[in-house]
């Protein structure tokens, strides 16, 4: 044991041994600040300007994998309004992970599916129609049955 420490007394040199390992720490903390810090402030930056940048009709998507539209914003208080299907709800602007720009009254009111323009779609949805009429004659038989 008394070697191996005597091996490092003697590698260690008396003159100027301790630059070398300030050297080292040095180029340590910037290559630490180059991978990790660096990049870190960059994604915050652009997280900020997303979240300055957003309006009313906005499309959002909250941290908790809310989605919804943006209804107001309340820079004081550091809020903001969604309306998911008709539910008003309010969040603090952390809590909104994604933004998508868009006009978003047209987006409620289009909440349903684009019909379809080919004749085999509106017979197909036809036909479906008719087999939910009749499943639901069925139901109404069996219930008087059964009184």
């Amino acid at each position: 044991m008394y070697k191996t420490v005597n091996f490092f007394l003697a590698a260690a040199s008396p003159l100027g041994g301790g630059m070398g390992m300030i050297i080292m720490m040095v180029v340590l903390v910037l290559v630490m600040y180059f991978t990790m810090m660096r990049p870190q402030k960059k994604q915050q930056q652009k997280r900020q300007e997303m979240l300055t940048q957003l309006k009313k009709g906005d499309k959002i998507v909250t941290i908790g994998g809310l989605h919804g539209v943006v209804d107001t914003i309340n820079n004081a208080d550091k809020t903001v309004v969604i309306d998911s299907d008709g539910i008003y709800l309010t969040f603090n602007l952390g809590a909104i992970r994604n933004v998508t720009p868009g006009n978003g009254a047209a987006a409620v009111e289009n909440n349903q599916p684009a019909a379809a323009t080919t004749d085999d779609t509106a017979s197909d949805s036809a036909a479906d129609t008719t087999a939910s009429d009749d499943s639901s004659d069925k139901q109404t038989d069996d219930s008087a049955k059964n009184e």
